[in-house]
């Protein structure tokens, strides 16, 4: 397994907020030791400065990987720290959205293997998924690591390149908040229906919470999945007829939403 090259050679984290934690205790999990990590973050947690870690002790001189996990605008101040290891035999690995492999380049120098990747934030509860992609010089290797590294909180897509990251950021990077914003819009539809707003939203919550798990779980495709929902002329159909309405329902909306964030992503990488 790849990761073993982290345990001999180390990995540093630059920023260990929720998704840099959220990592960090996946591959605590899989068996590495703590010494394994040098871990940058000015505002440790306690479970942080408990984990065993090098915390804040500089970094070693040719780690396996640099993974960069501060907020993208934080970047351009945090990232010369880590300036000397570029160039070499470390592999950088972003997390950071909207942060383009050429930015990296100019900072790191040009024959840096770099991999971009774009979790999401159910990576918090091992069930996230991440896209990943590397430069000229990211090698099948450095992309096999960069792949265990985020396996450790869910799936893992390659790319073809990174002229498909901003969609992808569309879809899963953004995607949770439109589940979460699903949740909120059908609880409000059950109160105005008559149910109490409480039991509205825990009825919304765990609908939508178990119908992902029968997606995940279930070998049908979500087509399938819907159709074993609904009867002929009752209720489901009933409401899947406004839902699926191609001008006014959701594959107009879901392609109008999705396109809006990709086209932001795209103005912020440039």
């Amino acid at each position: 397994m790849s990761l073993e090259i982290v345990a001999r050679d180390g990995l540093v984290l630059l920023g260990c907020g929720k998704m840099g934690s959220a990592l960090l205790a996946g591959w605590l999990k899989a068996g590495i030791a703590p010494g394994a990590f040098w871990v940058i973050e000015p505002n440790p947690t306690d479970w942080l400065k408990a984990a065993g870690v090098h915390l804040n002790r500089g970094v070693p001189a040719r780690p396996a990987v640099a993974l960069l996990a501060v907020k993208p605008q934080m970047m351009g101040t945090a990232l010369p720290a880590l300036q000397a290891l570029g160039n070499g035999s470390t592999l950088f690995v972003s997390i950071a959205a909207g942060t383009t492999i050429a930015t990296f380049e100019d900072v790191l120098g040009a024959q840096t293997p770099i991999v971009r990747t774009m979790p999401n934030t159910p990576a918090m509860v091992g069930r996230g998924i991440t896209a990943i992609c590397g430069n000229a010089h990211a090698t099948a290797a450095h992309l096999a690591l960069a792949r265990d590294l985020m396996a450790a909180v869910g799936q893992v897509v390659e790319l073809a390149g990174e002229h498909q990251i901003d969609a992808v950021t569309a879809v899963s990077g953004s995607g949770p908040a439109y589940v979460f914003h699903l949740i909120e819009t059908l609880a409000a539809a059950g109160a105005a229906e008559g149910l109490p707003p409480d039991v509205a939203m825990q009825l919304a919550r765990a609908t939508v919470c178990g119908a992902g798990e029968l997606a995940f779980r279930s070998p049908d495709s979500a087509e399938q999945l819907r159709v074993n929902v609904t009867s002929p002329g009752g209720t489901t159909a009933a409401a899947l007829a406004v839902l699926m309405d191609p001008e006014a329902g959701f594959p107009a909306l879901l392609r109008r939403a999705v396109k809006a964030a990709t086209d932001r992503g795209r103005e912020l990488g440039k």
